[in-house]
């Protein structure tokens, strides 16, 4: 009895602590259902008591093209993500090149260095180059923030298969690159599930990079829409929620259908059998 009591309370609290974490976002879907004559009521209504869809309609007038541009950036940041950290994390798990372990540290040291450095520096470097105000730039700025994550990911997972595999396929007369195309790829599902989705995120919600290198491009993403519509727009609150609540679907939908794979993928090297 005292340990279903226990469950029980447990269950309770932890339920409580989920809401307190959703309403923020029940309060944005809520915001933007709400007709615009009711945004200073007083107090506000804690349900869209007289919904209206005006403000997902300023979305699809406005907002699609940042949409857009988005999911051509995040797509095009977990293609060279992939291309660049898969490779390194076989190399480094299973050919164990001279100064691999420098390299582990150098790409730890990587992630702590502020986005915002990064973006000075990145400035500096595409002006010279003529790369600002372009999507392909914000692909490779957002790229070196998701290789060093994806490369340990990588790395970790692989040194769980079994070595017997990879010299099962030399012993079948395969080379090093088709062994990793054709053996080492196919099992690490878990992993590439997993880099593709926190690549797909980071270049998602990006502002720092977005508003430092193409805040005046054609070509601008969601965040920075969202950004410069609240600057121009900033009493239309169910329009803003409305493109909060839009551009969050895309990364939530992403979650729940790859949660299952992330759970294996991140774990990958914890334990050793």
């Amino acid at each position: 009895m005292k340990s279903r009591t226990g469950k029980r309370r447990y269950t309770v609290i932890g339920l409580l602590l989920t809401a307190v974490m959703l309403f923020p976002v029940y309060w944005m879907i809520n915001v933007s259902l709400t007709p615009q004559q009711d945004m200073r009521k007083s107090p506000p209504d804690l349900l869209p008591l007289h919904p209206t869809f005006e403000g997902y309609r300023a979305v699809l007038d406005d907002q699609m093209p940042y949409l857009g541009t988005s999911l051509l950036i995040g797509a095009g940041t977990v293609v060279l993500t992939l291309l660049l950290a898969a490779p390194a994390g076989f190399a480094l798990a299973k050919l164990r090149p001279p100064g691999g372990g420098l390299l582990g540290l150098g790409l730890l040291v990587a992630q702590m260095i502020p986005g915002i450095v990064m973006a000075m520096g990145f400035y500096g470097i595409f002006l010279d180059l003529g790369l600002l105000n372009s999507w392909w730039g914000l692909i490779i700025a957002d790229s070196t923030i998701a290789v060093p994550f994806g490369v340990m990911i990588f790395t970790a997972f692989m040194s769980g298969i079994p070595g017997e595999l990879i010299a099962a396929a030399r012993i079948d007369g395969a080379g090093t690159f088709r062994t990793f195309r054709s053996v080492v790829l196919p099992v690490s599902r878990n992993a590439l599930v997993t880099v593709s989705l926190f690549s797909f995120l980071w270049a998602w919600s990006d502002f720092v990079f977005a508003n430092t290198l193409d805040g005046g491009g054609d070509l601008r993403p969601i965040t920075l829409g969202i950004y410069h519509y609240i600057g121009n727009n900033n009493q239309e609150w169910n329009a803003i929620m409305a493109t909060a609540v839009v551009a969050s679907l895309p990364a939530a939908v992403l979650l729940v259908l790859a949660q299952r794979y992330v759970a294996a993928g991140v774990t990958a090297g914890a334990v050793k059998d």
